[in-house]
């Protein structure tokens, strides 16, 4: 597994990192939803699919090959934030998978959560076209992937990030997120 971050330093100097809140992003065809389910059950933490609490409104504009605009995606983001923050709120560590693309994404859901760690699953273009193209029952068409592209904004050095090769095992990609983590419980 190629990683390019190193692992993201305490919320405070001087004390111990308490994680308890994992977001997985990336483009879609990264493996958002298949790392983040994994990662949420070797940590013991609830899992959040993001995909699932998009509106009605915003699946059949995606599924109709119509890109979401930032005004459409901020109530689909404030309902995995609100979920996010529901768990941590309960003691209850949450791993949630969300594309998070552009950095106000990750900005408004580190309003729910100050201390969300993002996992950057990176995969190329064609890796996503294909990967996207092959999926069966889900409402994001490989031609929305170059709109994706055009929006992606990757994780700055000061965000509590990692960036990892998105095209590995899963098995792998979770063993690896994991041990960047320190063996941090959430």
């Amino acid at each position: 597994m190629d990683e390019k971050a190193t692992p993201p330093a305490p919320a405070r100097a001087g004390e111990a990192q308490q994680l308890s809140a994992i977001v997985v992003m990336g483009v879609a065809g990264c493996g958002k939803s298949a790392v983040g389910e994994a990662l949420a059950e070797a940590l013991g933490a609830v899992f959040v699919e993001g995909d699932r609490l998009h509106p009605p409104e915003n699946v059949a504009r995606m599924a109709s090959g119509e890109p979401l605009t930032d005004t459409l995606r901020a109530g689909w983001l404030d309902a995995i934030g609100q979920r996010i923050a529901g768990s941590v709120a309960g003691r209850q560590s949450v791993v949630a998978a969300c594309s998070a693309l552009k950095r106000s994404y990750r900005d408004r859901l580190r309003g729910f959560c100050a201390d969300i760690v993002f996992v950057y699953l990176e995969i190329d273009r064609e890796t996503a076209r294909q990967r996207v193209g092959q999926r069966q029952g889900h409402f994001m068409p490989a031609s929305l992937v170059d709109s994706q592209f055009a929006i992606l904004e990757t994780p700055a050095p000061d965000e509590r990030a990692l960036t990892l090769e998105g095209t590995g095992r899963v098995s792998d990609i979770v063993t690896g997120t994991v041990g960047l983590l320190g063996g941090k419980s959430l």
